[in-house]
């Protein structure tokens, strides 16, 4: 799924393309914006994205096998939320329709005589 198609998926959720562009464009710029400035963004049900510093380190070229100094950068990590990793195991069906990340109701406690 690209962003014309995330934006397509959302629009009829908000009443309009125009809505939903700016709807989806808000939340992804937040979120690069965010990471960027060295912090973690975590949306429960879905997972996380995390900056993370790699070192410098010796490579090697693999074309002529001669090695490369590679400069230390940073790069973002994605770790997927449990019930992200359960739907796409099939551990968890997918429901049929509404929001397939949202937490289950809480089960309502036991009444004691």
């Amino acid at each position: 799924m690209n962003k014309a198609q995330l934006i397509a998926a959302v629009e009829d959720e908000l009443g309009g393309r125009a809505q939903a562009t700016a709807a989806v464009e808000s939340v992804l710029d937040a979120v690069v914006r965010t990471v960027a400035r060295g912090e973690a963004v975590s949306v429960t049900g879905f997972g996380t994205l995390v900056p993370k510093a790699r070192p410098a380190r010796t490579a090697r070229n693999p074309r002529t096998g001669d090695e490369v100094e590679v400069a230390p950068t940073r790069v973002v990590r994605f770790r997927p939320g449990a019930r992200f990793q359960d739907l796409v195991a099939g551990r968890r069906a997918m429901p049929d329709s509404g929001n397939c990340i949202q937490k289950d109701p809480k089960t309502p406690k036991a009444v004691r005589p």
